[in-house]
């Protein structure tokens, strides 16, 4: 079986031919579809996390947590937004964060909390906003 998720839901959208249509949405620059599809793939990621806190068997939760992973990495991909390149940068900045204790977050776990340290550089997805950077122009 495959290892690269992002990779398959391209193939996966290739195969039903979604990317078809938010070419056509691009070329033909029906920009306000492209801003109620991306709100109805929120509502999408949101139906999935409504299904994992509900799930009440571990057939369901690692269910409903592998449909959040397809959907999120579906949106980047329709909106043609490298998402390995914003994995990376997202990895980059917390892999530079330090072990500490936020005082304002309750951990009973005993797990470390990351904490960013002085001079840590946020995540950067500059030049990689997709489809998605054209959305900011409308209203």
């Amino acid at each position: 079986m495959s290892t690269n998720w992002v990779k398959d839901i391209n193939d996966m959208h290739n195969h039903f031919l979604f990317h078809d249509i938010i070419n056509y949405y691009e070329k033909e620059q029906k920009f306000d579809l492209l801003k109620e599809y991306l709100k109805f793939r929120i509502r999408f990621l949101e139906e999935e996390l409504n299904e994992l806190k509900t799930a009440s068997t571990a057939e369901d939760i690692v269910d409903a947590l592998i449909d959040l992973c397809v959907v999120a990495i579906g949106t980047l991909d329709l909106y043609k937004v490298n998402a390995e390149q914003a994995w990376n940068e997202v990895l980059r900045a917390n892999m530079s964060k330090k072990v500490g204790i936020k005082e304002n977050r309750p951990n009973a776990f005993g797990f470390p909390d990351l904490i960013k340290p002085e001079g840590w550089i946020g995540p950067s997805h500059e030049n990689n906003h997709g489809l998605i950077g054209l959305l900011d122009k409308i209203n």
